[in-house]
């Protein structure tokens, strides 16, 4: 089955005759089985919201706590298991399910890739200019752990691939970020919902979490200091700071 698909209850018995006494011995009249959802069509762009499936792994000396990062007894590879929800657009409550790499044995490449997936998404919802070097860009872009990430909104691309059973799935194809042209127009989506619900994030499901660094960093801003995107930007203010 596609990865992308949605988990679907098989529902046995629901026949014109499921009150029937027969109804478990003579299926001839049962509805056909539903069949798997198509692939999201590649270079489709939404708003997802990303969920973490905590995996109960932690290791305090990498900043990994909280139990959010699940190791592979297998290969000893660490990630996070995550879950990604279409917000918005044709294919709206669709999911796709893929690994952020944190380490692996074979080299660094993986956390690497893993690290720069998670910058982008900081970026993405957020509202960070990828280029903005400033003091309060940078300290947007710290975490006090993974759970600061479990149920970020930031603007997608998708892709697909074939996994390792030679299957094609859909995947996250690119973390589309302040700089791209498409990124005001996705996150309006955000911006006219969060709206409707009264304005802001703070205390709502699954919006953009709050800004926030770790203990070994300098301390929260303080009203008045929260990062103002570049201009150009046409988000006046991120939803984290509001």
């Amino acid at each position: 089955m596609n990865h992308d698909s949605y988990n679907q209850a098989t529902t046995y018995g629901q026949s014109s005759t499921h009150g029937a006494p027969g109804a478990w011995c003579d299926f001839n009249d049962a509805d056909a089985q539903q069949g798997e959802f198509n692939l999201i069509p590649k270079g489709t762009q939404a708003l997802v919201r990303m969920a973490i499936k905590p995996g109960g792994y932690d290791d305090a000396s990498r900043g990994w706590t909280g139990g959010y990062a699940t190791a592979s007894d297998e290969t000893g590879a660490v990630f996070l298991s995550c879950e990604f929800v279409l917000l918005t657009g044709p294919f709206a409550k669709r999911k796709i399910w893929s690994n952020v790499g944190l380490h692996s044995n074979k080299g660094p490449t993986w956390a690497q890739m893993g690290r720069s997936f998670i910058k982008a998404v900081l970026n993405s919802s957020r509202n960070i200019h990828p280029d903005d070097g400033s003091p309060e860009a940078q300290r947007a872009r710290q975490i006090r752990s993974f759970g600061d990430l479990d149920g970020a909104e930031f603007a997608a691309r998708i892709g697909i691939e074939k996994d390792g059973q030679g299957e094609y799935r859909n995947i996250i194809r690119l973390v589309i970020e302040p700089d791209h042209k498409e990124y005001a127009e996705l996150m309006q989506a955000k911006l006219q919902r969060d709206g409707g619900m009264g304005g802001g994030s703070g205390g709502g499901s699954g919006g953009a979490p709050a800004m926030a660094s770790p203990a070994s960093a300098a301390p929260a801003p303080q009203p008045g200091t929260n990062y103002t995107p570049r201009p150009g930007n046409t988000q006046s203010r991120p939803a984290w700071a509001q």
